[in-house]
């Protein structure tokens, strides 16, 4: 369970790495949190078609040191319900409706992000990125355009940075790294093999890794120092969906804020120099 996220949407970013007898658990919880609540431990076994124990084992592969801890965590979340994202086009839909449900689907992907923010993940992030000597933005094909803003916007406030969005040039630049470099790795199924595998050949180096995916357990998260999780709906026809990529910028923007204010004095002077230095390219 990560520090501070919701419950709810935690279960959702791991539930494609639960056993079945684990998922039975999950579709029973998300389908009816609210009945979780006032459940005994047996009753929510029942109504999974599980055993107590497998229902305990969910627990504590969430970090919680038992059930009633974890019906607490579900309570809290009914507080502040999880956005829904469930806005289907159909053929029917004029063009108001169009924009009114992908409006709808997007501010639940940003609202959901945010529910599942780990504070401490994302300030060990900031710290090691403020640290480096360099910063390595990886990114594969859709994954590569976050990638390439994510270097852009750590650019203008000064950062030394590279957007990597080629496997060979990948596993090249993780031959070259030290311990002084941090990589940031983008990839919403947290399962691209070019750059988990060269994740995996710079880890030996004491290279710092952040990761931002979908997906709490994901070959990616198993070598990250630092996990930050987005919140949005890519079905597999779908790939490289607007929806997943807001989510993304969202972080890089919470990120970029909060290291630009503090590094105030440095941000400010790479602003006003990245600035001039385009001015004449303007009308």
């Amino acid at each position: 369970m990560l520090q501070g996220s919701s419950t709810l949407l935690t279960i959702s970013s791991i539930y494609n790495s639960l056993t079945k007898t684990e998922r039975k658990i999950a579709d029973a919880i998300t389908q009816n949190p609210e009945n979780v609540v006032y459940s005994t431990l047996t009753d929510l076994a029942e109504k999974a078609g599980v055993g107590e124990t497998s229902v305990l084992r969910l627990c504590r592969k969430l970090k919680f040191r038992g059930y009633h801890e974890f019906k607490l965590a579900i309570a809290q979340d009914l507080v502040t319900p999880i956005q829904s994202e469930h806005s289907e086009i159909e053929d029917i839909d004029d063009l108001a409706t169009i924009a009114r449900k992908i409006t709808n689907e997007n501010s639940a992907a940003l609202e959901n992000t945010l529910a599942l923010l780990d504070i401490r993940e994302t300030d060990k992030a900031i710290e090691a990125m403020m640290r480096a000597r360099k910063i390595f933005f990886f990114g594969i094909g859709s994954s590569a355009y976050t990638a390439a803003d994510a270097k852009y916007r750590f650019m203008r406030l000064g950062f030394e940075v590279e957007a990597v969005t080629d496997s060979h040039l990948m596993a090249m630049s993780a031959a070259l790294m030290t311990n002084a470099d941090v990589i940031f790795a983008v990839s919403t199924s947290g399962s691209t093999k070019d750059i988990v595998d060269a994740i995996r050949a710079a880890k030996p180096k004491g290279v710092f890794v952040i990761c931002l995916t979908n997906h709490a357990r994901s070959p990616l998260t198993q070598h990250a120092d630092a996990v930050l999780l987005t919140k949005s709906r890519e079905v597999p026809f779908q790939g490289g969906a607007f929806n997943a990529k807001i989510a993304q910028i969202h972080v890089l923007d919470i990120l970029s804020t909060a290291a630009a204010l503090r590094c105030k004095d440095r941000s400010l002077e790479a602003i006003r120099k990245t600035a001039n230095s385009v001015l004449d390219m303007l009308y």
